[in-house]
């Protein structure tokens, strides 16, 4: 409506929710009562199991079941709609369809497994800061182009798959650099020099596929 560019547009949002944020819970830091349970304590079917092993085994699942339920909706008409409008607006217009309610649909969709997300960390963390999300896009950026440039041939992948693996294995990197002494300081280095790492080699990897 105002024609203001989407990367502007996302980031002037961005900025605005921070408020929100802060207006909705009152603080900038909210603690979890000790006597509260969070979804890493709750059933006896991983009982005897550390904190540890419990919270990698409820997320891999959380993580598994949504990306499941994100492939059963990417098939039907819905879900084909929403993939064109990122590869061809145009297209989606060309059908007769709305093509701003189809963003607005996935902008939807993708803040509520935000929110998912966000309420997960909170309860591993069992506390709320309103910096918690500070860097999530370098590492949504990061995630997705290490998965899709490792599995660029695979075509048997499915993209919810890549950017998994690539989350994971993103992780594992950071992880690494601690293992291997780095200050906590120096993990902003190492995440930047990382990313930094990823989009040459998938910029290389693009120029070898156009010559061949």
């Amino acid at each position: 409506v105002f024609r203001v560019r989407d990367l502007l547009a996302g980031i002037i949002t961005q900025t605005a929710l921070f408020s929100v944020n802060l207006l909705i819970n009152g603080t900038s830091n909210v603690a979890l009562e000790r006597s509260a349970k969070t979804i890493f304590q709750m059933g006896d079917v991983l009982g005897g199991m550390s904190l540890g092993t419990r919270r990698l085994i409820v997320a891999l699942a959380i993580a598994l079941a949504v990306k499941l339920l994100l492939d059963l909706y990417f098939r039907t008409k819905s879900g084909l709609l929403l993939r064109a409008v990122g590869d061809n607006a145009a297209l989606v217009t060309a059908l007769g369809k709305n093509m701003g309610a189809v963003k607005i649909l996935g902008l939807a969709l993708s803040n509520g497994l935000v929110a998912l997300a966000g309420g997960i960390v909170c309860q591993a963390d069992r506390s709320f800061t309103s910096t918690m999300g500070a860097g999530q896009v370098v590492f949504g950026l990061a995630s997705v182009i290490i998965g899709i440039s490792l599995f660029r041939k695979a075509s048997f992948v499915r993209a919810t798959t890549a950017v998994l693996v690539g989350s994971i294995l993103y992780k594992a990197c950071i992880q690494a650099a601690m293992q291997l002494g780095f200050q906590p300081f120096m993990l902003k280095f190492v995440t930047a020099m990382l990313f930094l790492l990823v989009l040459v080699l998938s910029g290389r990897k693009g120029e070898t596929i156009i010559r061949a």
